[in-house]
């Protein structure tokens, strides 16, 4: 097969490959950065590049006008190698809003009653072993366990669950044991041994031993331990003093697996490509050193002082990060490698903590129900209250759940990453330069927007799409099928390459000196994304004949929960319309579920609890979900009756037009 070269106006090595090279593929050996949120599937045109010079074959055209492919322009991951080329490759988008649970973070509250010695798994105890002899020649390990099993059955206070303490038998590494004799002795048989013991119950697991040190530790010292959300799009971590538990520091950043698809089924497809599974892994891997890097300085401490870890995140992520085979994920009939993974170590998962810490993955319920919806039902409290409540994570996945203390479903709805700007000619994620929130005059059609960094717009994220969306529909400018009024008097409603467009910023007002716009196959997308949302909860509630309108309190978690207006969510029908005050809006849940997980042996059993009570639904083997799916792509909803008030809301906007044209005659 020949042999060509493509050369990236961003380096100066030419890189070597076949014909039939895909250009995603030559700018990954020559080290050139090309996003791929949709994992290479072609979809969502921000893999453009521009080919210079030389023949390449375009496997798609999708995204690119005849204008683009005549200027040269292609998409990378459907872009193949024919011949030498010359590939210029524009800016690639930055996350560059700051995280909100990064530094500016608020406090965390250690949960009440937390008692250090009765509910941490992880035990650090100053040890004198008793010296060899003559007369008593017992090994070193013998002694070790021996100074360990009386410390600890003696100043170990009663678990009101298990009844007093019994040291169950004890294990350690072959690294350990490799140290054993050198640290006893270095420490002149004063040491200060790290044990996990899982479960108080006793005698019914082994403890295990993390860490040995020579000398005693000086009390109050923290000992460290972390708790983290893989989330889609964010992870989250938190450092936290397991004595205290305190939370010390709080930090996040966007997941690296972002670069090569920005949903779960992207990722999945793309892990299924020769070694894609190991770039994904990866790729979340350095994103979590990362922040326990940034973690541990801002701590003064090394992260390998960090003993334990609890991890919380959907079933794809956990697979991911654990390199397991996800691709039965996402093919019928839709199950997992495994729901709850084996307590494993550090050092086996590649983070840059203490290589023999203990790592948690907390249990998930189904292939599109994880950890983080387990995590999340448990710092929501819902599954201990007895009033009914709706629990709704808004993402790409939509997880749902149902219940109250006595009862708990839940399902997951295919929503898709139109609102994470994915699928949306000028979407975006919520960075720089991104149309947050969107008013229009209801006389002129005219908008005025918010951008974050306060600059000019390079185009509209999650919030900003709901915003416009509903601004569009409550002023005319949309039908309830989503279709674009063209007889109103403006010239921001025009007929685009996709179809009528509504014009949020003209070329003079953006960064790319571009008009932006939405599309009607913008609205489509966005209108799927809200209804499938809807559809999920309400099919779920319609499953066991609870009526929405009788659900109590209605909780949304997850960290683009936090951006969403209520009122604008009600209006396009992503939301029940309720009373305001029945929502209420909770943040991070997973990793808050995985802190308390991380904190209390009693709350990680209780997440285990709460994933098999959960009673699972499929909403692709539901026929009913079609059909609530079909009634809810309009907006705000084919049955107005669920939605009265936003038909009160169209009434008084009709009212206050009929007054001003009466006032213009």
């Amino acid at each position: 097969m020949a042999e060509h070269t493509v050369s990236f106006d961003i380096v100066s090595d030419r890189t070597t490959v076949q014909t039939g090279t895909l250009l995603t593929e030559a700018a990954r050996l020559a080290g050139v950065e090309i996003s791929q949120p949709c994992g290479g599937q072609g979809r969502c045109g921000r893999c453009m590049v521009q080919v210079q010079d030389g023949q390449i074959r375009r496997r798609s055209t999708l995204r690119l006008s005849t204008k683009d492919v005549e200027l040269g322009f292609a998409l990378a991951c459907q872009a193949v190698v024919e011949g030498d080329v010359t590939v210029a490759v524009p800016p690639q988008e930055k996350v560059e809003r700051r995280l909100s649970t990064d530094r500016t973070a608020a406090k965390v509250t250690v949960p009440t009653g937390y008692d250090y010695l009765s509910h941490q798994s992880i035990r650090r105890v100053n040890l004198t072993v008793s010296k060899p002899s003559m007369d008593d020649q017992s090994d070193d390990w013998s002694r070790l366990q021996t100074a360990l099993r009386k410390k600890l059955e003696g100043d170990s206070p009663l678990d009101p669950e298990a009844g007093p303490f019994q040291m169950p038998p004890l294990r350690a590494s072959l690294t350990l044991l490799r140290r054993l004799g050198r640290v006893l002795r270095e420490g002149d048989w004063q040491v200060t041994a790290i044990v996990d013991i899982p479960s108080w119950q006793n005698g019914q697991t082994e403890a295990r031993l993390i860490a040995l040190l020579p000398g005693y530790t000086p009390d109050p010292s923290p000992l460290w331990g972390v708790a983290i959300d893989i989330g889609t799009t964010t992870v989250s971590l938190w450092l936290v003093d397991l004595i205290s538990g305190e939370v010390k520091i709080q930090a996040a950043e966007y997941n690296g697996q972002i670069a090569r698809g920005e949903d779960v089924i992207s990722r999945i497809i793309y892990a299924s490509k020769n070694s894609g599974d190991v770039e994904m892994r990866n790729l979340v891997l350095k994103t979590i050193n990362q922040l326990l890097e940034r973690a541990g300085s801002r701590a003064k401490i090394e992260s390998k002082e960090i003993v334990k870890a609890t991890v919380a995140g959907n079933s794809t992520m956990m697979h991911l990060l654990l390199g397991i085979p996800a691709e039965s994920i996402r093919l019928m009939p839709f199950v997992t490698t495994v729901n709850s993974a084996p307590l494993t170590l550090a050092q086996e998962i590649g983070f840059a903590i203490h290589p023999e810490a203990s790592v948690d993955c907390l249990p998930g319920v189904a292939s599109y129900v994880g950890a983080d919806i387990s995590a999340g039902v448990l710092s929501s409290g819902m599954d201990d209250d007895e009033q009914v409540s709706l629990f709704i994570d808004i993402g790409t996945n939509g997880e749902t759940v149902l219940g109250s203390s006595e009862w708990l479903v839940t399902c997951a709805c295919s929503a898709g990453p139109a609102f994470e700007g994915a699928g949306v000619l000028h979407g975006m994620r919520a960075t720089r330069g991104a149309i947050e929130e969107v008013w229009i005059n209801s006389q002129s059609y005219e908008p005025n927007y918010r951008v974050i960094g306060e600059t000019k717009p390079r185009g509209l994220c999650g919030s900003g799409l709901i915003s416009l969306l509903a601004e569009l529909f409550l002023n005319g400018v949309l039908d309830k099928a989503g279709n674009f009024n063209a007889f109103l008097p403006s010239e921001r409603i025009r007929r685009g390459e996709h179809g009528f467009e509504y014009v949020i910023a003209w070329a003079a007002e953006s960064q790319q000196g571009q008009d932006i716009v939405i599309t009607h196959v913008d609205v489509d997308n966005l209108l799927r994304a809200k209804a499938a949302i809807y559809a999920g909860f309400k099919v779920l509630a319609d499953s066991v004949g609870y009526p929405l309108e009788a659900v109590e309190q209605v909780l949304i978690g997850g960290a683009f929960g936090k951006y969403i207006n209520v009122e604008k969510a009600v209006e396009i029908g992503l939301l029940p319309d309720m009373p305001w005050e029945k929502f209420h809006f909770l943040g991070n849940t997973a990793v808050l579920g995985a802190y308390r997980a991380l904190l209390d042996r009693r709350a990680r059993l209780r997440i285990g609890e709460i994933a098999s009570r959960m009673t699972y639904i499929e909403l692709s083997a539901d026929n009913s979900f079609y059909d609530a799916f079909t009634s809810a792509l309009f907006l705000p909803h084919t049955d107005l009756k669920l939605f009265p008030s936003v038909v009160q809301e169209l009434e008084e906007i009709e009212k206050r037009q009929s007054v001003t044209t009466e006032k213009g005659r």
